[in-house]
């Protein structure tokens, strides 16, 4: 089987269940099997392992920088490469570079430089996610106000148009300024659409999930909330089982109590999943950056505006995956489903992404016991090492 890499010793997670004293069996770039120790193929290259913790790579769906890069700041194939690589160091194998509200201008190279990205499969790069323009003022948070507007027909179309070039594409809309007809043609092409940033109430929600909308995007953060007389959108990301809900695990966006009664009490199957919302800050010691030509200041684990609003976030995946673990008390396995097959799953490439199963993509996380990222592998190669002392 010449070609072939064992992984060796370390205790593996395939997503489902744990495999003690087994080797992970990769070729091509995709995972083959998940052998016992014994059965070891002997002309594959071994890596040892012993000791660690094999699992799914992690997948972000909302990444808005990293490595010093923000994505409306240098939406461009370097940008983009610049985010991938940013991210590995925590565990991320799959991200979708996310453009913040900006010009026609700017969206319109951010696709082409998305597409650009998909041609030269850089490693990481899933797809883009396209938070806003077409959001509503009234729950704008860190959104230039004098950039939101309603979806046009040629808005429409571009998306449309892209929509295949790119693999994966994720939209956050709010009702207020996109038709239900629009967010269906969406659907119909396989756009993810997410509602944010809306004011809806949880009427209106129920009826963008029946048109397509497939998630809510930063469950709680700038949208209506959940009331005892209106569920609001919250309550519509909780009680619709077609919606899955992203979260943002930092503590500051969302408050423990509430972020472990949200996903106790999350409606299947539509599942609550990780996302960090990072910014440029990630892989950095930077104190501050530009958004939009407003200032953000980074300090104490939070970034905001001058006027202290939050702008994003400055946690990574790993960081998200021991908070909703060791602060919440979720089991492990749980906590790594919610970092990698359950957005996995969002984006309906669940076969390939997210779990170990023989097939898949040989993406995955080794790990110390005490949840710190040894190395990062993408398509069988390893794109980041951390050299333990």
């Amino acid at each position: 089987m010449s070609g072939t890499r064992t992984i060796a010793g370390a205790r593996i997670f395939d997503g489902l269940e744990w495999h003690d004293d087994a080797a992970l069996l990769i070729g091509e770039g995709r995972v083959l099997s998940i052998l016992a120790d014994a059965a070891l193929i002997d002309d594959a290259e071994t890596v040892h392992a012993p000791g660690q913790l094999l699992v799914p790579g992690f997948i972000d769906l909302q990444v808005n920088g990293g490595g010093g890069v923000l994505f409306n700041e240098r939406p461009t194939l370097q940008g983009i490469q610049g985010i991938c690589s940013a991210h590995a160091p925590f565990g991320t194998t799959a991200l979708l570079p996310t453009l913040i509200t900006d010009t026609s201008k700017v969206t319109a190279t951010a696709i082409a430089a998305g597409i650009e990205a998909k041609a030269a499969r850089v490693p990481g790069f899933l797809g883009l996610h396209l938070e806003g323009p077409h959001l509503s003022i009234a729950r704008k948070d860190a959104h230039d106000p004098s950039l939101i507007r309603p979806m046009e027909t040629r808005d429409l179309d571009e998306l449309l148009s892209c929509a295949a070039a790119l693999g994966c594409l994720m939209v956050t809309i709010a009702p207020e300024n996109v038709a239900p007809e629009q967010v269906k043609a969406l659907a119909d092409a396989g756009v993810i659409v997410s509602l944010g940033h809306t004011d809806a109430d949880y009427k209106t929600a129920c009826i963008y999930a029946a048109a397509g909308a497939l998630a809510v995007t930063h469950l709680f953060n700038a949208m209506s909330g959940l009331g005892h007389r209106e569920p609001g959108a919250v309550g519509a990301g909780l009680a619709i089982g077609a919606l899955h809900a992203g979260i943002i695990a930092d503590g500051f966006h969302v408050d423990p109590a509430a972020m472990g009664i949200a996903i106790r009490g999350k409606q299947g199957p539509g599942r609550m999943f990780l996302v960090t919302d990072a910014m440029s800050t990630i892989g950095t010691d930077m104190t501050r950056f530009a958004l939009n030509g407003r200032e953000v200041f980074r300090m104490g684990g939070r970034l905001t505006l001058a006027d202290g609003t939050l702008a994003g976030a400055d946690i990574d995946m790993i960081s998200s995956i021991r908070f909703v673990h060791e602060t919440l008390g979720l089991s492990l396995e749980e906590a790594i489903r919610m970092a990698s097959s359950y957005p996995a799953d969002v984006l309906g490439i669940g076969a390939r992404k997210g779990r170990l199963m023989p097939g898949a993509d040989a993406d995955f996380v080794i790990l110390t016991p005490e949840l710190r990222v040894q190395s990062t592998w993408i398509g069988g190669q390893k794109t980041f090492e951390q050299i333990l002392q």
